[in-house]
Formats: structure tokens, sequence, C-alpha cells
């Protein structure tokens, strides 16, 4: 399978990404406040960029300020520097999140709920998307009735049902086993296709980014920085063994071993 790889260090985004439900991210800096201390540096000088539709997926080590991208992203933090320009975005934690006593369905209603839907127009919208997403039938159990796969995909129709043309995907399947989240990977990837939105998600694995994304962009140990962004130009679906899958991880955990030049390292 042929893959057009095109790695290069962070670029300037053009500003056509700044229209439609794009995102933007223009030298972003963030640092964390701490008693007494100089504070922790998350974010230093990030640039990236997501085009409507695009799926764009963000690796690097633990602690390299991933989850506080996200969460710049969706104005739950402010940046200290730089400047966020993006759609109206919704948060995909790392953990789902389900309340314990409501049911599925619920659930997966709670955002239509919080926009004031009635609780019968919700609760129909969202169980009409059930059996789409392999979920028929279990609209009315509880959270601990439901698989690690199954609660997943209850908190990821939440997330649809929020309207927002920008998800924000926090290591959806951070927690399951392999097989398990080999077939979320699989399911994700089909139902954007078929429920196109602007994503960026966050992961620590390689090859679940390549899997899924139109984009990934390696960040460096913290405060992080864009070291190096991958196009992933392999047609849909894509398998761990197909050659443009291996090749790419194989480069982009090559970038990641080596880390930023020193240049950048001590910027």
């Amino acid at each position: 399978m042929a893959t057009d790889l095109k790695a290069r260090p962070a670029p300037s985004p053009p500003l056509a990404a700044t229209t439609g439900d794009g995102v933007l991210l223009e030298s972003v800096s963030r640092t964390h406040a701490q008693p007494g201390g100089a504070g922790v540096r998350a974010l230093a000088g990030v640039s990236l960029r997501a085009a409507h539709g695009e799926l764009l997926a963000v690796v690097g080590p633990s602690g390299c300020g991933k989850s506080t991208l996200l969460e710049l992203i969706c104005g739950l933090q402010r940046p200290d520097g730089g400047s966020i320009s993006c759609a109206p975005a919704v948060l995909m934690p790392q953990h789902d999140l389900l309340l314990p006593w409501l049911s599925a369905v619920d659930n997966a209603a709670l955002a239509l709920r919080i926009a004031r839907l009635p609780r019968r127009e919700a609760r129909r919208r969202a169980s009409a998307l059930f059996e789409e997403l392999g979920l028929d039938g279990f609209q009315e159990a509880r959270p601990s009735e439901l698989s690690g796969g199954m609660r997943q995909r209850v908190a990821f129709l939440r997330t649809l049902l929020s309207g927002k043309p920008l998800l924000c995907l926090d290591e959806p399947f951070g927690a399951l086993d392999a097989i398990t989240r080999g077939e979320m990977q699989a399911w994700l990837s089909q139902t954007l296709a078929r429920e196109p939105r602007t994503v960026v998600l966050v992961t620590h694995d390689v090859e679940e980014a390549i899997l899924l994304a139109d984009r990934v962009a390696v960040l460096s140990p913290r405060p992080g920085r864009v070291i190096e962004e991958l196009e992933v130009d392999a047609p849909r679906p894509r398998a761990r063994t197909d050659a443009a899958v291996t090749d790419l991880r194989e480069r982009a955990l090559g970038v990641l071993s080596l880390g930023p030049p020193p240049s950048r390292a001590t910027a």
C-alpha cells in the first residue's frame, strides 16, 4: 500500500484553517501554577491546525501536556501565550464518567437534557442511535451492566449528541483491553465516516493514531512542543499489518525516541 509521508517541524498553520469547523493554535503556551513554586510549564509555543472534517491525532510521552492541550481547545483552561481559534468543542475525557444511577439511554441523552430538551424527546433521540452504534437492547441497562467497550460507546454517543462540530477525545480507549480496543478503533472510524466531525484525538498509542488519523502531531517531553507532523495518506480501513501503517509507526517512534533537537529542547 503506497503512503505519502510528509514529516516536518511544526509549520505555521494556514489561515484557511480558521474557517468552518476547524481549529487553529498559534504559539500556544501554558504553565500550571504551583503553591510556593515557579509552576509547571506544560506547553511551549504549540502551533497546530485541524481543518473541517479532519482527524488530528496528538501523541507524546506521559506528562507532555496532551490533556492540557484539549482543555485549552475546549475553553476549560486559558493559554498564557499565543492564540486559539476554533469551532465550539466538546471534551470526551479519559474515563467514561457515566452516572451510575442513570440508564444507558439517559446517560447518552445527558447533553440534550442540559440543553433543556424535554426528557422524553431527549431519550427518543438518543435511543434512535443505539442500534447504529451496536447498543440496541441496552437502553435501560445501568453502567455497571455494560462492558467497557459498551460504556465507551455510550460516552461517545453522549459526546456526539452535544451537537458540537469539534470533538476532543482524550485517550478514549486507554482503559480497554487489547481486543476491545481494536474493536473500538474500528467502530470509531466507521462512526466518524457516518457522522463526520472535526476531531482532535490525544493518545499515547502511536499505532492507534496512525490507524485513525489524517495527520499525527508528535509532542516533545514537557514542556510539550510539536517536534514533527506526519501526514497519513493511506486509504481506510487500515490494518495494523499494512505496510503503510508499520512504516509510519516506526517513523513516529523514531521521532519520539530521538526527542527534539538540542536547539528546541533548550529554547
